[in-house]
């Protein structure tokens, strides 16, 4: 397990990365970050004396769509399920965060209209955020 320093967004933040190991201070990223920009599911990146990851050996390919829900309680439990339900049916690695956060791998080549398409009127109407990194 190693850390991305996001002390830029709030002092002292960090997140907890699990990794595979490929040498001393090289690991492959093997979960879906949610809030460390620029790095994916099996990208290969470095890390300092501190276990912080510094950089970006090599991109994987693998992108991370990222959504926010921002409606009561009531209305979060429905769009989550709505939610959950798309990326199960897609068949998607995805990973849920306080049933506010998610974060969905799309691997190589993969296309993520499908998503978009049920993500915007949501966004538009106010409900959620999301975007798509790299």
């Amino acid at each position: 397990m190693i850390h991305a320093d996001l002390s830029d967004r709030q002092d002292g933040w960090r997140e907890q990365l699990w990794t595979h190991q490929l040498t001393e201070d090289t690991f492959e990223v093997a979960c879906l970050p949610f809030f460390t920009y620029g790095i994916c599911y099996r990208d290969v990146v470095t890390i300092d004396s501190n276990h912080l990851l510094t950089r970006v050996m090599g991109k994987s390919g693998h992108r991370t769509l990222r959504v926010a829900l921002v409606v009561e309680h009531a209305d979060r439990n429905r769009i989550h399920e709505r939610l959950h339900g798309k990326t199960v049916d897609a068949g998607l690695p995805h990973e849920w965060l306080q049933d506010t956060y998610l974060a969905v791998d799309l691997p190589p080549d993969s296309d993520e209209t499908s998503f978009v398409e049920v993500l915007e009127p949501l966004a538009q109407a106010g409900t959620l955020h999301w975007e798509l990194d790299s």
